[in-house]
């Protein structure tokens, strides 16, 4: 449940701070005066884009904080632990959008992503608002929808993967289509490509291996010269340095009779002095080791020189030239007998479209059924939101080319009066249809697991009347089991609030801000009668008010009493 919402420097707002409670939460307020504002930061906490333009013009940047519990919420607990997430009771986001373009994301306090955020935010707050509405409009959305209600998450995840395979499989028989025609050329090509690779007799990390033999066959007598001078003087010389830390390291212990500090530097010298005859012994060594020879130094230059022809022809690298080898050989060997190739491809093929065929027709009957539960429940839904005479229809259609998602599309169909046909529901519905049409699917299909707190943003646009008394008791219903946030502007809807904000704004010589007040009493009548009669209030709308919220308030506590 989203418990406190902080808004600084965003927009209109200079600061906000409000705590949302359980049940109905209403947001009124003047046309202009920030309603979706607030709906926006909420937006940008569930990981919509940042824009500089959301930064009021006074401040370089905008932070909107929220504190949201997790009471019911395990699988999100557990996402925030897997993480690396502290995870508590309550998960606090806060999101900052900069001028400079450096905005940042933290949760719990920790910095996060964006791909991390929009994971956490889309199970815990889902926002219904115009977005919605025109999704409703857009048919390719109908089929998730349903498939939401169906809840056929692991028949669309069978269909994918043998889908999947099924393209590979294809994919492989055009391939072997298109070798076959030209299968004497690519024979030919592939042959020599393999006997040169063969003949080359390549090694990973070779190239880097015979780089660093020429470049110490290129260094060869100043490495001799160094090793030895270094000999010399670690230990060869008459005066070489080990030799005088053995002098020093006698006169030292010598004097640890006297005080016994001397015996541990005596050993510190010695620990020294071993440590430098190490060293003189691999100089020595390496020095032996080091032999100018012309002939190799040639040899690697011819193979290097090598190398670098195969690498322009076949990869840029030693193990990409390698990987290339590989797969010339296995086209070799499906090119070398085609048909057998072909006969067990097409085995593999025609299981596979069975195994889709049977993949796509379980989940075709899964959608067949819910798609005459869904228009039973939405129909439902509609009578109670003023749509008595509506029928909804979903109709699942043959896609001409099967997908990941099946083998059908989904069209949402509506006949709004008696005696017309269904038609398509993105040809005929109005806005206040759509309004409806949306808040009875929301309500028919099942929220994310976890999620607490649904927010409706003008879902009652285009509607008034008795839909809109409808519309209100549609959405305190919804609100008796979830946290509801609903912006609206009709008094019928902001009647049933549980708890009643008024958004305003406010102006003076320098800046406009934008606030929000929980309205109780007196306040919360005057701003229905507002909303009732514009901007003049008179006794008569405060008196119409006043029976609005009493009226209101009756039937919220007989409907809860039948419940």
């Amino acid at each position: 449940m989203l418990n406190e919402l902080n808004i600084r420097n965003f927009a209109t707002i200079d600061r906000l701070q409000v705590a949302f409670r359980a049940g109905l939460n209403v947001l009124t307020g003047e046309t202009g005066a920030g309603k979706s504002i607030i709906i926006d930061a909420v937006g940008l906490l569930l990981g919509d884009r940042a824009r500089p333009e959301l930064i009021r013009a006074d401040a370089d940047e905008a932070t909107v904080e929220a504190i949201i519990g997790l009471d019911g919420a395990p699988e999100v607990v557990q996402r925030l632990v897997d993480e690396g997430f502290e995870a508590t009771v309550e998960l606090l986001i806060r999101r900052i959008v900069s001028r400079s373009g450096k905005n940042r994301i933290y949760l719990n306090g920790a910095l996060a992503t964006l791909a991390q955020l929009q994971a956490i935010g889309a199970e815990l707050v889902v926002i219904y608002g115009q977005h919605e509405q025109q999704q409703l409009q857009k048919p390719s959305a109908h089929l998730d929808m349903l498939d939401r209600f169906a809840g056929v998450d692991s028949e669309l995840a069978a269909c994918a993967a043998v889908f999947t395979d099924l393209q590979r499989l294809r994919e492989r028989m055009q391939a072997l289509d298109l070798a076959e025609r030209d299968r004497q050329q690519r024979l030919d090509l592939l042959q020599f490509q393999s006997q040169e690779l063969a003949l080359a007799a390549l090694r990973p990390g070779e190239d880097e291996e015979l780089a660093l033999e020429r470049q110490r066959l290129q260094h060869a007598g100043r490495l001799a010269e160094v090793c030895a001078g270094g000999y010399t003087e670690l230990y060869a010389d008459e005066e070489a340095i080990c030799g005088r830390l053995a002098i020093l390291s006698a006169g030292q212990e010598a004097l640890s009779s006297v005080d016994p500090v001397f015996a541990e530097l005596a050993e510190a010298v010695r620990q020294a002095q071993f440590g430098l005859e190490e060293v003189a012994t691999r100089l020595r060594r390496y020095g032996d080791d080091v032999v100018f020879d012309p002939q190799r130094q040639s040899e690697i230059e011819e193979r290097l020189a090598l190398i670098a022809v195969l690498k322009r022809k076949y990869a840029p690298s030693l193990d990409g030239i390698l990987q290339q080898q590989v797969q010339i050989d296995e086209e070799l060997v499906l090119l070398a007998d085609v048909e057998v190739a072909r006969t067990a491809l097409s085995r593999e093929l025609a299981q596979a479209e069975a195994a889709f065929s049977a993949a796509a027709a379980a989940l075709t009957a899964r959608r067949q059924q819910a798609a005459i539960e869904i228009a039973r429940t939405v129909g439902e839904e509609l009578a109670g939101l003023a749509m008595e005479r509506a029928r909804f229809e979903v109709r699942l259609e043959p896609v001409p080319e099967p997908t990941t998602k099946g083998a059908e599309r989904c069209m949402f169909y509506l006949s709004a009066n008696p005696g017309e046909p269904p038609k398509p529901l993105n040809r005929i519905a109005s806005g206040g249809e759509l309004s409806r049409i949306m808040l009875a699917i929301r309500r028919a299909i099942p929220q994310p697991e976890g999620t607490a707190t649904l927010i409706f943003d003008e879902v009652d646009a285009g509607i008034g009347g008795v839909a809109a008394t409808r519309v209100g008791e549609k959405l305190h219903g919804v609100a008796r089991g979830l946290q509801v946030l609903c912006v609206t502007h009709l008094p019928q809807v902001a009647a049933f609030a549980d708890w009643h904000y008024r958004v305003a704004k406010q102006q003076d010589d320098s800046a406009t801000r934008t606030c929000l007040v929980l309205l109780d009493g007196e306040e919360r009548v005057r701003e229905m009668a507002r909303m009732l009669g514009g901007a003049q209030v008179t006794e008569r709308t405060l008196a119409h008010a006043r029976e609005l919220v009493s009226k209101t308030a009756t039937a919220m506590t007989s409907q809860a009493g039948v419940e």
